[in-house]
């Protein structure tokens, strides 16, 4: 993974490349941990060799695992980094494409790069807090507990 920082000082951007074989879920969230972000938005195109999306069960409080064992293109992947617990999560949602025109789409489970991620991450000038939710079964940003 290679990284810089692309932003200025009242809006903080980074510029994350993620190398072959790096899995994107583990690398980002390391980087935000690392970087101690607190609040950002994610986004980012480029391609796996194989993923997970997850289609979120209500009913069972879950995500149903949707495999992907195959080269797809990362038309689109957006999400957010929030602190839950007191550390930095990452929450991102993909579309990929597959070689016959098709999508899969859900929440990014596990996604190995390949070649690369090219990901922007932008901090947001507000600290954002996560906190779980029982009666959905996740952990969501609770406006209340965040820093405006």
């Amino acid at each position: 993974m290679q990284w810089k920082k692309v932003g200025s000082s009242d809006a903080p951007a980074y510029a994350v490349v993620l190398d072959p074989g790096d899995e994107a879920i583990a690398a980002l969230t390391e980087f935000s941990r690392r970087e101690a972000l607190s609040g950002a938005q994610v986004t980012a195109i480029g391609a796996f060799e194989s993923a997970t999306v997850g289609w979120y069960d209500r009913r069972r409080q879950q995500y149903r695992r949707i495999a992907v064992d195959e080269q797809c293109e990362v038309l689109s992947l957006a999400g957010d980094v929030a602190l839950g617990t007191d550390k930095a999560q990452i929450h991102v949602h993909a579309v990929l494409g597959l070689a016959d025109g098709s999508t899969r789409g859900g929440h990014l489970l596990e996604g190995r790069v390949w070649p690369t991620l090219e990901v922007i991450i932008r901090e947001t000038p507000a600290e954002l807090r996560k906190t779980f939710r029982p009666e959905v079964g996740l952990a969501l940003i609770d406006l209340g507990a965040s820093d405006a």
